[in-house]
């Protein structure tokens, strides 16, 4: 007799919360007159996101594509030459300011908060800056106080949430015993699901921040759910220039430990709002290069579309020819039919399989025929799990796409 299989156990890793989509979006969200539309305006380079120095200058989300600026596509780029070239980017929404109370309504609270339940990750804006000229809606400076407010009002609301979809549950316990064993079992299972994400978040804690705690099922449910404290979320910390440039700020350190403490992982990134708008109205990059250098500092702007673009769990493959160098967005764990499909619907209906190259490989060696030679050039399934830097050509079968 053959020994059975052994099954392998799901692994509950933070990338399993969330949409299994391409098309994520991440929101800015902070408390009102921190730089969240001025940040949104350097992050798509324009200024089409009304920016004032009034509470709730923002009411209805703006939405921009913030490209990204990818080393190993400005490669193949300058290997290929080709006639098109299409960049990857994240799509960055500017969500109005939160105030306390916005769960019970106060300032457009309720509005806010269903902007927010439409992005898939948060980019926290946190004012570590003192400046008289721009007001704050607290009053005074305090970075940490913010972050708590804002979090403790989406705690609430989720909760709320969650105990008016357990109500609704228990409406449903009749007509399950009644249908069978089964679906009665099930509606205990998700039951049991609920009041555990009730106590988690009534201890003060983000679902996000319970990824041991949660089993495949539970996750399951979550994403079904779509909890706003369930959103990964990273931290930007807007400062005045001076501090900026030397790396300093006395805000920094109660942020760090702030973050380590609610938010272990999440990525912190400092930068300044005012220069980096200068920055964009500068108009040639020579000119730009030669005030950084002046400066002594870079952009902040990379970095954090690059760190939002990862947050979502999102990542690129690649296919490159002389017609075209472009660079596909899809959700970690797409398999390979899946990723063909985000190139036309045919590719996934016909697929026969992926003819695969890792980017490092095909930089190391210089060419497809190298890659070939050296035994890198990969033929896989539909049970491939397309990685992040795949240089790939799709197969499939025509008739099958019809």
């Amino acid at each position: 007799m053959a020994p059975k299989k052994k099954v392998e156990e799901e692994v509950v890793g933070p990338w399993t919360l969330g949409r299994w989509s391409k098309a994520l979006k991440v929101g800015l969200v902070g408390m009102p007159n921190v730089g969240k539309s001025t940040l949104y305006n350097s992050l798509s380079k324009s200024h089409h996101s009304k920016t004032a120095n009034v509470p709730f200058c923002t009411i209805d989300p703006s939405e921009t594509r913030a490209y990204i600026d990818d080393e190993r596509f400005d490669w193949l780029v300058e290997k290929e030459k080709p006639k098109s070239e299409v960049k990857a980017f994240v799509t960055v929404v500017d969500i109005a300011g939160l105030i306390s109370g916005a769960s019970k309504g106060e300032g457009l609270g309720n509005a806010f908060l269903s902007h927010i339940q439409a992005v898939d990750g948060i980019i926290h804006v946190m004012r570590a800056f003192e400046d008289d000229d721009v007001i704050h809606a607290e009053d005074t400076v305090d970075p940490v106080r913010d972050i708590n407010t804002i979090c403790n009002e989406l705690r609430i609301k989720d909760k709320s949430y969650m105990e008016g979809k357990l109500e609704m549950h228990k409406k449903g316990q009749s007509a399950a015993r009644t249908k069978s064993p089964a679906h009665l079992k099930k509606w205990e299972e998700e039951r049991d699901c609920m009041q555990k994400i009730i106590d988690w978040l009534d201890s003060g804690k983000d679902v996000k921040n319970g990824m041991d705690q949660w089993t495949p099922k539970d996750v399951e449910y979550l994403n079904d759910y779509g909890l706003l404290t369930a959103k990964p979320t990273m931290y930007a910390v807007n400062m005045n220039h001076r501090d900026y440039c030397r790396k300093k700020n006395k805000f920094l350190k109660p942020i760090f430990d702030w973050v380590q403490a609610n938010a272990p992982g999440s990525a912190i990134i400092p930068y300044c709002g005012s220069f980096e708008e200068e920055l964009q109205d500068i108009e040639t990059d020579a000119e730009r290069e030669a005030r950084l250098k002046e400066d002594g500092t870079t952009s902040a702007m990379n970095k954090m579309i690059s760190t939002a673009f990862h947050m979502v769990h999102l990542i690129n493959f690649f296919t490159s020819g002389p017609d075209e160098v472009r660079a596909w967005t899809i959700r970690k764990g797409y398999k390979a039919p899946q990723a063909a499909g985000c190139i036309h619907t045919d590719f996934e209906k016909g697929f026969i399989m992926a003819e695969v190259m890792a980017f490092k490989d095909l930089k190391e060696l210089g060419s497809e025929a190298e890659v070939k030679a050296a035994g890198k050039y990969r033929q896989e399934g539909k049970n491939y799990e397309v990685l992040d830097g795949d240089v790939i050509f799709f197969k499939f079968n025509v008739g099958k796409g019809k």
